[in-house]
């Protein structure tokens, strides 16, 4: 038979453990976003009018290759989606776990934090709605 320290200790350790669960989570997210960043300098630096050598050097691990700037931008952009996508499919799984949490701490949902912006789609649809 299990005792009330026991209780308590086990729901104070899963509370522990859907915090840090979290935490590593929103970490996640932030180190994602540092390198969409450091994507989007290099996009930058890339699109600069002073640098018109047809090959441009990358970085690939500990050396530097010689790489065509046209090949180099696909790549760039194909990494900026990839990265877009985790992020996303992050911080949709962040909602839960944090609602997670919130359930067992006893506290309730937070309101308003599931909601998701319009699409292209939907925000022409009401745009010509709003037109007639």
């Amino acid at each position: 038979m299990e005792t009330e320290s026991q209780r308590a200790l086990e729901y104070l350790t899963e509370i522990e453990e859907a915090a840090e669960d979290v935490l590593a989570n929103k970490q996640q997210i932030v180190d994602l976003d540092k390198k969409r960043n450091g994507n989007r300098e290099a996009l930058n630096a890339l699109r600069n009018p002073n640098s018109s050598n047809e090959k441009v050097k990358v970085c690939f691990g500990n050396m530097f290759i010689k790489f065509p700037k046209a090949k180099t931008t696909e790549m760039i952009l194909k990494d900026q989606d990839q990265l877009d996508k985790e992020i996303n499919d992050l911080r949709k799984v962040l909602k839960a776990k944090v609602n997670r949490l919130n359930e067992l701490q006893g506290k309730p949902e937070l309101r308003g934090y599931n909601l998701s912006p319009l699409s292209n789609d939907e925000i022409k649809a009401i745009n010509s709605l709003l037109k007639r």
